[in-house]
């Protein structure tokens, strides 16, 4: 069973998360693939293109580990793809361009208008520009929550102020049958609760990982 690890926005196969869950599974003689999910660039960010990479990397069964974007790219590659088997989903961005556009108020104005936004980059920590076209193309996929039929678990902080854990209950509600939601008293990041991610993960994918 192939496992990959997608990261979030503006992250990369080095962040903490990554290298946690790597270090974590080859442990146990299982290799966690890593993914860049910058496509076709950072500035040219676009989801449709992840998604696309994310597939072309399937070798056969997988497992697909996902955090923030990386986590809305799972589960919208499990969506379309019945080779993937199981999904942890780790403060899932879900909503993507509807919570931007939100969050930003009068300065989603100024990116439509003039096309780019400088953002922090976690991978060379320093300021990127993104193009906003990345917000057109994720919008085109549409705006409700992944149809997640595969079996899933996802992991959430109630102190999450960048992607509401509401939208990940909301999830789970409508998919009762195949998605597990757990709650953490933590935020975004999920730093501080990576040793319950990994414990959390393992409970879960026992199953696959025999």
């Amino acid at each position: 069973m192939q496992v990959l690890y997608l990261p979030g926005f503006a992250s990369g196969p080095t962040s903490t998360k990554a290298i946690a869950y790597a270090d974590h599974y080859a442990a146990r003689g299982i290799t966690v693939d890593r993914m860049d999910l910058r496509k076709p660039s950072f500035e040219h960010l676009r989801l449709t293109a992840m998604i696309d990479h994310v597939r072309e990397s399937l070798r056969g069964d997988a497992i697909l580990i996902g955090s923030s974007l990386g986590g809305l790219t799972a589960a919208r590659v499990a969506e379309r793809d019945d080779r993937v088997k199981a999904l942890v989903l780790l403060a899932p961005a879900f909503r993507l361009v509807h919570r931007w556009q939100h969050q930003l108020g009068a300065e989603w104005d100024d990116w439509k208008r003039t096309g780019w936004r400088e953002v922090f980059d976690y991978s060379k920590n320093g300021p990127s520009k993104i193009s906003f076209e990345f917000m057109e193309d994720a919008l085109a996929l549409g705006t409700d929550l992944p149809n997640v039929l595969t079996r899933s678990l996802i992991l959430h902080g109630t102190r999450d102020e960048t992607v509401p854990i509401e939208y990940s209950r909301e999830l789970v509600k409508r998919h009762p049958d195949t998605a597990t939601l757990i709650e953490l008293d933590d935020g975004h990041q999920l730093l501080d609760s990576i040793p319950r991610l990994l414990a959390e993960s393992d409970r879960f994918l026992a199953p696959y990982l025999k």
